[in-house]
């Protein structure tokens, strides 16, 4: 009897060695494919994982937010390039005028204003253009055309509002509707499943995610732009009041 239990005793022994090394292998060979997973997904391109996450959300309401990112970028490139080529040193130019007017005349002023890119130069040409008549009509002529100015400085800046406005509103869309399909299909069945509505909720966030992302980029640039403006809008008021000053100046 003592030497059956020994053996018996050896036995279980042995096969819950078995059992401990089946067990120690399987949980190694587990966790090197999770740190294998997890490299692989941290080697993963940041455009790469977006490009999966969009591909998830759908191409219906995805696309559609995809091109409300794409004109707006289109329309704020073309307002920096155009804001920035029409940014004038003021006090420079102002300087420039002032010589001209002093030694050469009004034509000479304004051979000066010809030669210089940008608004500010514009409205002092078009209040030179006016000094022969009267203070006042050089006056009128600056005020009309400064407003003429701003109107091409504001160009198109309403359609990146619009962008802006409407690409969170289709996300936000995108992701009501994916809840409807969700509680279509609870409906359906008739019992309440996670893996039965994960996806359709998936493309719900999905949808509201990549519409908040688009306006949160296109109003940075949307505000850069408005800074622009009212910069070149300040430099052109205060050159138009120049302007008249010089002008009283150089007829006295």
């Amino acid at each position: 009897m003592a030497g059956l239990f020994v053996l018996s005793t050896n036995t279980v022994s042995a096969k819950a060695n078995a059992i401990v090394s089946n067990l120690s292998s399987t949980v190694a060979t587990a966790t090197i494919m999770l740190q294998e997973e997890v490299i692989e997904e941290a080697t993963k391109g940041f455009t790469q994982v977006l490009k999966e996450q969009f591909i998830q959300g759908g191409a219906g309401f995805m696309g559609i937010v995809l091109l409300c990112l794409i004109l707006g970028l289109a329309v704020a490139i073309e307002r920096i390039i155009y804001l920035n080529l029409a940014s004038t040193n003021t006090t420079k130019l102002k300087q420039q005028v002032e010589d001209a007017l002093s030694s050469g005349g009004i034509e000479a002023a304004k051979e000066v204003c010809r030669n210089t890119k940008g608004p500010v130069a514009s409205i002092y040409y078009q209040g030179l253009d006016r000094a022969n008549e009267s203070i006042e009509s050089a006056e009128k002529a600056v005020v009309a055309y400064g407003g003429v100015q701003m109107g091409q400085l504001e160009k198109n800046v309403s359609w990146l509002s619009l962008f802006i406005a409407i690409a969170p509103m289709l996300g936000f869309m995108g992701t009501v509707i994916g809840m409807i399909a969700a509680f279509q299909k609870i409906s359906a069945v008739g019992n309440l499943s996670a893996s039965l509505i994960a996806g359709d909720i998936q493309v719900a966030l999905l949808t509201t995610v990549f519409g908040l992302i688009t306006a949160i980029i296109l109003q940075i640039f949307y505000n850069y732009i408005i800074a622009k403006i009212d910069s070149i809008v300040n430099d052109m008021e205060d050159s138009s009041i120049s302007l008249i000053d010089m002008l009283v100046d150089h007829k006295k």
